[in-house]
């Protein structure tokens, strides 16, 4: 067995993707614990040198990986996912770059990459993203066509919340979110616009309960068709496991026929040679 191949079945151990899990989520807790003014004042230093151990076992389990695959590293999106998170690490912590390295609490992320119900979910959402298209592009036309109104019907009265095309889509965009909707920005339009409610009700309804469902309803059909997938491909290669013990027994079964087969010809002729 070669280097690279025992390098390939180390990362692959169960044993070490355990490790790196276990790695992963105790990093995110120490960083979460550095944000703390009295924890840096009393084991800054520890915290710092737990830190920069983390991030050496993530690289030396990349490097290995890179050892191990060569070219084919770079065929899974989930290890360019890695590559990128550990690479936010390694930037200089000097002036400028101070706020990028803030970033290497993305590394958690990692967390999605090493735990398989987490990657399923994410790839579900990814397979959605092309039916979510559609579903934007309406609610794109609805904000808009409902921003121009409102900016047209209640931009003077209400310069803060509908004074501009932007700032209407932005008061509108709290509305869908039912946040503050009523008491913060109906109601006291509807004090100067009797009728406002007629306005404001239907965009609830349009957007709020109507196009968010269909963001859910994508979701969930997506995920479902992903578990779909997921257990047809395991009773396929489970299929595909009884064919071939199948074809290993018909094999054990001929061999024997065959060997009962010639022992019927060997008996036969000691029966004919006694005989004679």
């Amino acid at each position: 067995m070669s280097l690279r191949d025992r390098a390939r079945l180390f990362v692959e151990r169960p044993a070490v993707t355990n490790g790196i899990l276990g790695v992963i989520i105790f990093n995110a807790v120490t960083l979460g614990v550095s944000t703390s003014a009295t924890a840096n004042a009393q084991i800054g230093g520890l915290l710092d040198w737990i830190d920069r151990l983390v991030l050496t076992i993530f690289v030396a389990e990349l490097g290995l990986k890179l050892f191990a695959y060569r070219l084919r590293f770079f065929s899974s999106a989930w290890n360019i996912f890695d590559l990128l998170v550990v690479s936010v690490g390694l930037l200089p912590d000097k002036q400028g770059l101070s706020a990028l390295r803030g970033l290497r609490v993305i590394r958690a992320l990692r967390l999605l990459s090493v735990i398989p119900q987490m990657r399923a979910v994410v790839q579900a959402l990814l397979d959605a993203l092309p039916g979510m298209g559609a579903v934007i592009v309406m609610i794109s036309i609805v904000f808009y066509v409902f921003g121009v109104m409102a900016t047209l019907m209640y931009g003077a009265a209400f310069d803060v919340w509908f004074g501009t095309l932007g700032r209407s889509l932005y008061s509108l965009f709290q509305i869908m979110t039912l946040e503050s909707w009523s008491m913060g920005i109906v109601r006291p339009v509807m004090e100067v616009y009797p009728m406002a409610w007629s306005f404001f009700v239907p965009f609830i309804v349009i957007t709020a309960f109507s196009v968010l469902n269909l963001f859910i309803g994508l979701l969930v059909n997506t995920m479902q068709s992903a578990v779909e997938a997921g257990a047809e491909a395991e009773f396929e290669q489970l299929r595909d496991l009884v064919r071939k013990e199948t074809d290993i027994v018909d094999a054990h079964v001929l061999d024997l026929h065959a060997e009962v087969k010639a022992l019927r010809q060997e008996l036969a002729a000691l029966k004919g040679g006694n005989n004679g």
